[in-house]
């Protein structure tokens, strides 16, 4: 899609729309800007990522109120309603909207205060806007859910991709030992982003390892939950935040009947949390944490974006540039 054709009347911004009556379902229009209630904040939108909370929505037919998806935003606050407190007009932010209606593939959208955080002056808004979704997903995965803790033994299965790119880089931070699960042509990533070692999924079985894991990250990976436990160790936890929908619903049925005794199979449902996206940007600003970009694209060409990411072969995230 030529970009330069669409044309925005005053008064109202460029959104990317989902139309099931439309070839392609996602399509660049005018609609109507939006203006914030006395608790929202107005942000005029730099920079967007794509995330799978975005593709499976589409596919399941989960569409947002106003038909805009996009989880991920940075940019600069434009106006802000009277009960606002944190921020100000002209602020900086990146913000989570995956369970406020999401709405970043957009000019422009309102945000209750509470889903947001400046952004930090050390990184652009378009590496800003890759990290809140994926990057608070696998810090829940860790810290929450699987109780990380120093010199643990840690498996991420699937790390090439957004939560798993960031959450080698967090198990890190976090002193543990890990074991890297991904693809030939990703395994260098891996280990450049703090993996002590890749397993080649393409080559080797992972489960006729004789290692044993105090934690398996399963971000991506069609294997069955018997398998993952008999590789943990006696009181080692699984944690599932991703993989084909039939093996998160089995994650969602069955983990609890196989967490009795000491080894745990949990499942990851997250909502936006302010605190968390603030501990993601101070480790931005210490430069503890990088946002790995395999391409960008322009607003208008979001369908074609969504459709590379839902391949699930993505190295890192998916930007869409707003502003460009």
């Amino acid at each position: 899609m030529d970009c330069s054709k669409i044309k925005v009347n005053m008064g109202s911004m460029k959104a990317v729309i989902y139309d099931k009556k439309t070839n392609p379902k996602l399509t660049l229009r005018d609609v109507e800007k939006p203006t914030p209630n006395d608790d929202q904040v107005l942000v005029k939108i730099h920079a967007s990522s794509i995330n799978a909370l975005d593709y499976r929505s589409m596919k399941m037919g989960s569409i947002p109120k106003r038909k805009i998806f996009g989880g991920d935003i940075s940019g600069v606050v434009e106006a802000v309603g009277r009960s606002i407190s944190q921020f100000k007009i002209g602020d900086q932010i990146m913000g989570d909207l995956s369970d406020s209606g999401l709405g970043g593939f957009a000019e422009y959208v309102l945000v209750p205060e509470n889903k947001l955080v400046l952004k930090p002056e050390n990184v652009s808004f378009q590496t800003a806007a890759a990290f809140p979704v994926a990057s608070t997903t696998a810090l829940n995965a860790l810290r929450n859910k699987g109780d990380i803790q120093k010199n643990q033994n840690v498996l991420i299965v699937g790390s090439a991709g957004g939560v798993g790119t960031f959450a080698v880089q967090l198990a890190k931070n976090f002193g543990a030992h890990i074991t890297a699960v991904c693809s030939t042509e990703n395994m260098e990533q891996s280990l450049k982003l703090g993996a002590n070692k890749c397993i080649d999924y393409t080559k080797e079985d992972i489960f006729t390892t004789t290692e044993r894991y105090d934690l398996i990250l399963a971000v991506n990976g069609n294997y069955s939950l018997l398998s993952y436990k008999r590789i943990l160790n006696k009181k080692g936890i699984y944690v599932m935040v991703g993989g084909s929908m039939k093996q998160i619903l089995k994650s969602i049925l069955f983990s609890r009947f196989l967490s009795i005794g000491a080894k745990k199979m949990r499942f990851l449902s997250m909502k936006a949390n302010q605190e968390d996206l603030q501990f993601i940007r101070d480790f931005i600003a210490q430069d503890k944490i990088k946002a790995t970009i395999e391409k960008e694209y322009p607003l208008c060409q979001v369908s074609e974006a969504m459709e590379h990411a839902s391949k699930g072969h993505s190295k890192g995230k998916i930007v869409i540039n707003v502003i460009e």
